[in-house]
């Protein structure tokens, strides 16, 4: 199974109405929720969270297990683009 972190930080709205769409398309096990202020990195990246997407918030990742590179949705997204990037192969 194919597993998403969505990018965000607590309060903001915005992210809440990702969620809202993600959660049409993705199940609640394929979908983390990466709080950008309370946790500081994540593995396959060199940068912090903050500095990788403090001011584009929220933010999509397909993550991608034989590939180096993980596809991103930065928003706005519709559900529309999230169904393609479930359906994707990239």
């Amino acid at each position: 199974m194919t597993k998403y972190n969505l990018y965000g930080s607590e309060g903001c709205h915005l992210c809440e109405q990702a969620l809202a769409i993600c959660l049409t398309v993705l199940t609640v096990e394929q979908l983390t929720q990466v709080d950008i202020i309370e946790q500081e990195s994540v593995d396959h990246e060199t940068e912090t969270l903050v500095e990788l997407y403090g001011v584009h918030i929220p933010v999509l990742e397909k993550l991608e297990q034989n590939s180096s590179e993980n596809t991103k949705l930065f928003w706005p997204f519709t559900q529309a683009q999230v169904t393609q990037l479930v359906n994707s192969n990239a």
